[in-house]
């Protein structure tokens, strides 16, 4: 009988599910003109990664960077309002959605947090942009957060979305929260036990997950969830998720240790759902107070997801704090 998992040690395996990705060009264009009409699609190259980026508007340059389990398509309610007023470039991740998946590397470099900034900054400098203003949500908020302490002249004012500091969560768990965030244990175990058993069933565990985190229904429309689960159906993208987490509790605790007592320095929004685990089992601004000098923050009325859930309470936040 074929073992119905995929052999993940396998790196012919590996490079079929990655040509596969690079394949979906056509339906990932569909959804774009669908999603972000007037924006344009091109894919830039990094020093390690292949970044899908999407560009529309005009004004500042404004950066977008998602979360887990979803794409740039979690921007779909509010980019085009924002781009009214900036020049919105909305990219995947390195091992996200259409960009590209390399291998983890020794102890999960190529998905540290400064890694995966690196992507970012060298996308915006393609574009033209030297300095520039920018959103994260979720993993694309701990990205982002690194780029703000590695590249200091370059982000020049940030907004989190509904996370505080990697290491200060984990050294916080209580059974709650390990309850309700079980991935953040899950994820980071050794290959492949989380990917097999992901891959064996990606939509149920795509919807679960995102049944957990948002708060409001109907928030992630059908069409959105189209997309999240064509992507997250490559294994490769799978593994490159688990390789983003255990980077958090390995390489990127290193980069922390090097940087004890350097804070950021640029004004930092910090925005959180009332109604999420985060919001409810940390307090979120006495948490980025030794990681940020120049922070203000407050909740909006959702859950996790809030680019979906409350579009017009985080366009109303930004248009308040980012610089026109």
């Amino acid at each position: 009988m074929t073992s119905p998992f995929l052999p993940l040690d396998d790196s012919g395996a590996f490079s079929a599910a990655v040509k596969a990705s690079n394949q979906s060009a056509a339906p990932a264009l569909e959804a774009n003109l669908k999603f972000f009409p007037g924006f344009r699609q091109q894919y830039i190259r990094t020093s390690g990664a292949i970044i899908n980026t999407l560009v529309g508007g005009s004004g500042p340059p404004l950066l977008l960077l998602h979360g887990h389990p979803e794409t740039h398509i979690a921007w779909h309610k509010v980019a085009g309002t924002l781009a009214k007023k900036f020049t919105v470039v909305l990219t995947d991740l390195r091992g996200y959605g259409d960009s590209s998946k390399p291998d983890g590397g020794l102890d999960h470099i190529r998905y540290s947090k400064r890694e995966m900034g690196h992507d970012q900054i060298q996308v915006m400098n393609t574009l033209g942009f030297k300095q520039f203003q920018a959103v994260g949500h979720d993993r694309g908020g701990r990205v982002l957060f690194q780029m703000m302490l590695d590249h200091p002249y370059s982000v020049e004012r940030a907004v989190v979305l509904d996370i505080a500091p990697t290491t200060e969560m984990y050294a916080h768990t209580n059974q709650e929260f390990a309850t309700k965030y079980f991935w953040w244990f899950y994820h980071i175990q050794s290959a492949p036990l989380p990917e097999c058993m992901i891959n064996a069933t990606p939509a149920l565990y795509l919807t679960e997950h995102l049944s957990t985190q948002s708060k409001t229904p109907g928030a992630v429309t059908p069409e959105a969830y189209a997309e999240y689960l064509r992507c997250y159906r490559n294994p490769s993208c799978v593994h490159a998720v688990c390789e983003d987490y255990r980077a958090s509790v390995t390489i990127d605790v290193t980069i922390e240790k090097e940087q004890t007592g350097l804070k950021a320095k640029q004004p930092l929004l910090v925005l959180w759902g009332q109604k999420g685990t985060v919001g409810q089992l940390f307090n979120v601004l006495d948490l980025w107070r030794k990681y940020a000098a120049n922070y203000t923050g407050y909740s909006l009325p959702c859950g996790h997801l809030i680019p979906e859930e409350d579009p017009q309470g985080l366009l109303n936040a930004l248009n308040h704090f980012l610089r026109v």
